[in-house]
Protein backbone atom coordinates (compact mmCIF):
# COMPACT_ATOMS: atom_id res chain seq x y z
CA UNK A 1 0.00 0.00 0.00
CA UNK A 2 1.30 3.49 -0.77
CA UNK A 3 0.68 5.75 2.23
CA UNK A 4 1.15 9.47 3.13
CA UNK A 5 1.79 11.63 6.43
CA UNK A 6 0.34 14.88 7.06
CA UNK A 7 1.63 16.49 9.80
CA UNK A 8 2.52 20.21 10.99
CA UNK A 9 4.94 19.41 13.34
CA UNK A 10 8.42 18.44 11.59
CA UNK A 11 9.41 16.09 14.53
CA UNK A 12 6.17 14.58 14.43
CA UNK A 13 6.20 13.55 10.72
CA UNK A 14 10.01 11.91 11.11
CA UNK A 15 9.22 9.80 13.94
CA UNK A 16 6.16 8.61 12.32
CA UNK A 17 7.84 7.63 9.31
CA UNK A 18 10.76 5.84 11.17
CA UNK A 19 7.97 3.79 12.83
CA UNK A 20 6.17 2.84 10.00
CA UNK A 21 9.39 1.50 8.39
CA UNK A 22 10.35 -0.53 11.21
CA UNK A 23 6.65 -2.21 11.81
CA UNK A 24 5.24 -2.75 8.00
CA UNK A 25 5.63 -2.90 4.25
CA UNK A 26 4.06 0.09 3.47
CA UNK A 27 5.56 2.55 0.41
CA UNK A 28 5.53 6.11 2.30
CA UNK A 29 5.22 8.27 -0.96
CA UNK A 30 5.23 11.49 0.72
CA UNK A 31 5.16 13.83 3.68
CA UNK A 32 3.18 17.04 4.44
CA UNK A 33 2.78 19.83 6.09
CA UNK A 34 -0.48 20.94 5.37
CA UNK A 35 -3.68 19.90 3.36
CA UNK A 36 -3.35 21.81 0.31
CA UNK A 37 -0.05 20.63 -1.00
CA UNK A 38 -1.16 17.30 0.18
CA UNK A 39 -4.00 17.86 -1.99
CA UNK A 40 -2.38 18.62 -5.25
CA UNK A 41 -0.15 15.83 -4.44
CA UNK A 42 -3.24 13.13 -4.80
CA UNK A 43 -4.32 14.57 -7.88
CA UNK A 44 -1.12 13.42 -10.02
CA UNK A 45 -0.69 10.46 -7.30
CA UNK A 46 -2.23 7.18 -6.51
CA UNK A 47 -2.47 6.76 -2.74
CA UNK A 48 -3.99 4.02 -0.77
CA UNK A 49 -3.76 5.41 2.82
CA UNK A 50 -3.16 8.96 4.88
CA UNK A 51 -1.90 9.26 8.37
CA UNK A 52 -3.25 12.51 8.99
CA UNK A 53 -3.14 14.88 11.91
CA UNK A 54 -6.14 16.41 13.08
CA UNK A 55 -4.58 20.12 14.91
CA UNK A 56 -3.29 22.00 11.51
CA UNK A 57 -3.46 25.54 11.08
CA UNK A 58 -5.64 26.72 8.69
CA UNK A 59 -7.14 23.50 7.22
CA UNK A 60 -8.04 21.06 10.06
CA UNK A 61 -7.61 17.18 9.63
CA UNK A 62 -11.16 16.97 10.05
CA UNK A 63 -11.86 19.38 7.29
CA UNK A 64 -9.65 17.78 4.94
CA UNK A 65 -11.06 14.51 5.56
CA UNK A 66 -14.17 15.31 4.62
CA UNK A 67 -12.99 16.47 0.92
CA UNK A 68 -10.79 13.55 0.41
CA UNK A 69 -11.46 10.76 -2.37
CA UNK A 70 -13.57 7.92 -1.83
CA UNK A 71 -10.43 4.96 -2.44
CA UNK A 72 -8.16 6.89 0.16
CA UNK A 73 -8.05 5.36 3.53
CA UNK A 74 -7.71 7.56 6.66
CA UNK A 75 -5.91 7.20 10.00
CA UNK A 76 -6.07 9.95 12.24
CA UNK A 77 -3.45 11.09 14.44
CA UNK A 78 -3.76 13.31 17.16
CA UNK A 79 -2.77 14.71 20.53
CA UNK A 80 -6.08 15.08 21.58
CA UNK A 81 -8.08 12.43 22.78
CA UNK A 82 -11.40 14.46 22.51
CA UNK A 83 -10.78 14.23 18.72
CA UNK A 84 -11.34 10.77 18.53
CA UNK A 85 -14.85 9.93 18.51
CA UNK A 86 -15.01 12.80 16.15
CA UNK A 87 -12.72 10.56 13.90
CA UNK A 88 -15.03 8.06 13.27
CA UNK A 89 -17.80 10.25 12.00
CA UNK A 90 -15.50 10.44 8.71
CA UNK A 91 -15.42 7.13 8.00
CA UNK A 92 -11.75 6.79 9.64
CA UNK A 93 -10.06 3.54 9.69
CA UNK A 94 -8.68 4.28 13.29
CA UNK A 95 -7.36 7.23 15.21
CA UNK A 96 -3.90 7.12 17.32
CA UNK A 97 -2.86 8.94 19.88
CA UNK A 98 0.24 10.84 19.97
CA UNK A 99 3.11 9.27 21.09
CA UNK A 100 2.03 6.68 18.87
CA UNK A 101 3.11 3.11 20.21
CA UNK A 102 4.80 1.04 18.23
CA UNK A 103 2.00 -1.79 18.50
CA UNK A 104 -0.43 0.87 18.26
CA UNK A 105 0.74 1.75 15.13
CA UNK A 106 0.69 -2.08 13.87
CA UNK A 107 -2.94 -2.67 14.96
CA UNK A 108 -4.11 0.25 12.71
CA UNK A 109 -1.93 -0.62 9.31
CA UNK A 110 -2.91 -4.76 9.77
CA UNK A 111 -7.01 -3.22 9.56
CA UNK A 112 -5.96 -0.52 7.03
CA UNK A 113 -4.44 -3.46 4.82
CA UNK A 114 -7.44 -5.25 5.67
CA UNK A 115 -10.09 -3.07 4.65
CA UNK A 116 -8.10 -1.96 1.50
CA UNK A 117 -8.50 -5.96 0.63
CA UNK A 118 -11.84 -6.11 1.15
CA UNK A 119 -13.01 -2.83 -0.99
CA UNK A 120 -10.70 -4.08 -3.58
CA UNK A 121 -12.15 -4.82 -6.96
CA UNK A 122 -10.80 -8.51 -6.95
CA UNK A 123 -13.07 -9.54 -3.85
CA UNK A 124 -16.49 -10.83 -4.25
CA UNK A 125 -19.30 -8.00 -3.24
CA UNK A 126 -22.79 -9.94 -2.01
CA UNK A 127 -25.75 -8.93 -2.79
CA UNK A 128 -28.64 -9.06 0.11
CA UNK A 129 -31.27 -10.04 -2.09
CA UNK A 130 -34.29 -10.00 0.48
CA UNK A 131 -35.24 -10.30 4.29
CA UNK A 132 -37.91 -11.88 6.68
CA UNK A 133 -38.25 -11.46 10.19
CA UNK A 134 -35.51 -13.57 10.97
CA UNK A 135 -32.92 -13.33 8.15
CA UNK A 136 -31.36 -11.96 5.25
CA UNK A 137 -30.91 -13.89 2.04
CA UNK A 138 -27.71 -13.28 0.50
CA UNK A 139 -26.31 -13.89 -3.03
CA UNK A 140 -23.24 -14.99 -3.72
CA UNK A 141 -21.19 -16.74 -6.55
CA UNK A 142 -24.53 -17.64 -8.20
CA UNK A 143 -26.34 -18.85 -4.74
CA UNK A 144 -28.57 -17.69 -2.23
CA UNK A 145 -27.36 -17.83 1.41
CA UNK A 146 -29.07 -17.63 4.82
CA UNK A 147 -27.62 -14.92 7.19
CA UNK A 148 -29.85 -15.16 10.41
CA UNK A 149 -30.20 -12.02 13.00
CA UNK A 150 -29.13 -13.99 15.76
CA UNK A 151 -25.71 -14.52 13.94
CA UNK A 152 -25.06 -10.92 13.37
CA UNK A 153 -22.89 -9.76 15.62
CA UNK A 154 -22.71 -5.96 14.10
CA UNK A 155 -22.25 -3.94 10.75
CA UNK A 156 -19.82 -1.74 9.54
CA UNK A 157 -20.35 1.07 7.30
CA UNK A 158 -17.32 1.50 5.33
CA UNK A 159 -16.89 4.03 2.45
CA UNK A 160 -19.89 2.79 -0.04
CA UNK A 161 -20.14 -0.56 0.88
CA UNK A 162 -21.09 -2.72 4.36
CA UNK A 163 -18.95 -5.33 6.19
CA UNK A 164 -21.24 -7.78 7.85
CA UNK A 165 -19.66 -9.40 10.78
CA UNK A 166 -21.51 -12.76 11.26
CA UNK A 167 -19.33 -15.54 13.72
CA UNK A 168 -16.35 -15.77 11.68
CA UNK A 169 -16.96 -14.30 8.71
CA UNK A 170 -17.05 -11.14 7.17
CA UNK A 171 -18.99 -10.37 4.31
CA UNK A 172 -18.82 -7.12 2.33
CA UNK A 173 -22.34 -6.20 0.53
CA UNK A 174 -22.86 -3.10 -1.77
CA UNK A 175 -25.24 -1.02 0.69
CA UNK A 176 -24.89 1.59 2.69
CA UNK A 177 -26.04 0.97 6.61
CA UNK A 178 -28.70 2.82 6.37
CA UNK A 179 -30.63 0.55 3.85
CA UNK A 180 -29.03 -2.56 5.44
CA UNK A 181 -30.43 -1.25 8.73
CA UNK A 182 -34.12 -0.70 7.39
CA UNK A 183 -34.31 -5.02 6.38
CA UNK A 184 -33.64 -5.62 10.07
CA UNK A 185 -35.49 -6.30 13.27
CA UNK A 186 -35.39 -2.50 14.87
CA UNK A 187 -35.85 -3.86 18.51
CA UNK A 188 -32.57 -5.96 17.76
CA UNK A 189 -30.27 -3.47 16.10
CA UNK A 190 -29.25 -0.16 17.30
CA UNK A 191 -27.17 2.43 15.22
CA UNK A 192 -24.54 3.80 17.44
CA UNK A 193 -22.25 5.67 15.04
CA UNK A 194 -22.27 7.21 11.52
CA UNK A 195 -20.48 4.03 10.59
CA UNK A 196 -21.78 1.10 13.27
CA UNK A 197 -25.15 -1.23 13.68
CA UNK A 198 -24.82 -3.18 16.60
CA UNK A 199 -26.92 -6.39 17.62
CA UNK A 200 -27.58 -5.77 21.40
CA UNK A 201 -27.11 -9.32 22.45
CA UNK A 202 -23.91 -9.12 21.68
CA UNK A 203 -23.33 -6.28 23.98
CA UNK A 204 -21.08 -7.06 26.58
CA UNK A 205 -19.94 -3.41 28.23
CA UNK A 206 -20.29 0.54 27.35
CA UNK A 207 -19.45 3.49 28.59
CA UNK A 208 -19.90 6.83 27.27
CA UNK A 209 -17.76 6.45 24.14
CA UNK A 210 -17.59 3.22 23.38
CA UNK A 211 -19.77 -0.17 23.18
CA UNK A 212 -17.62 -3.60 23.61
CA UNK A 213 -18.26 -6.48 21.33
CA UNK A 214 -16.24 -9.26 22.00
CA UNK A 215 -12.47 -7.99 21.39
CA UNK A 216 -14.51 -4.92 18.62
CA UNK A 217 -14.37 -1.47 20.22
CA UNK A 218 -17.20 0.11 18.96
CA UNK A 219 -17.53 3.97 18.95
CA UNK A 220 -20.72 5.60 20.50
CA UNK A 221 -21.60 8.47 18.52
CA UNK A 222 -22.66 11.59 20.32
CA UNK A 223 -26.00 11.98 18.20
CA UNK A 224 -26.93 8.46 18.92
CA UNK A 225 -25.85 8.22 22.12
CA UNK A 226 -29.40 9.71 23.43
CA UNK A 227 -31.41 6.68 22.14
CA UNK A 228 -28.61 4.28 22.92
CA UNK A 229 -28.85 4.92 26.46
CA UNK A 230 -32.77 5.01 26.43
CA UNK A 231 -33.47 1.64 24.57
CA UNK A 232 -30.29 -0.16 26.45
CA UNK A 233 -31.01 0.72 29.47
CA UNK A 234 -34.85 1.30 29.69
CA UNK A 235 -33.94 5.02 30.46
CA UNK A 236 -32.21 3.59 33.85
CA UNK A 237 -28.75 5.19 32.75
CA UNK A 238 -28.12 8.86 31.68
CA UNK A 239 -26.00 9.94 28.36
CA UNK A 240 -24.66 12.47 30.11
CA UNK A 241 -21.19 11.64 31.55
Amino acid sequence: MRCVIVDDEPLAREELQELIKEVSQLEVVGVFSNAFTTMEFLKTNQVDLIFLDIEMPMVTGLDFAAQLPKHVLTIFTTAYSQYAFKSYELDAIDYLLKPIEKSRLEKAISKAEAYKRLLSDETEKNIVQSNTSDFLIIKSDRRFHRLNFSDVRFIEGLKDYVVIYAGNQKLITAMNLKTIHQKMPQHLFIRVSKSYVVNVNYIESFDHHTVYVGESEIPLGEVYKRDFFKMYSGGSLSPEE
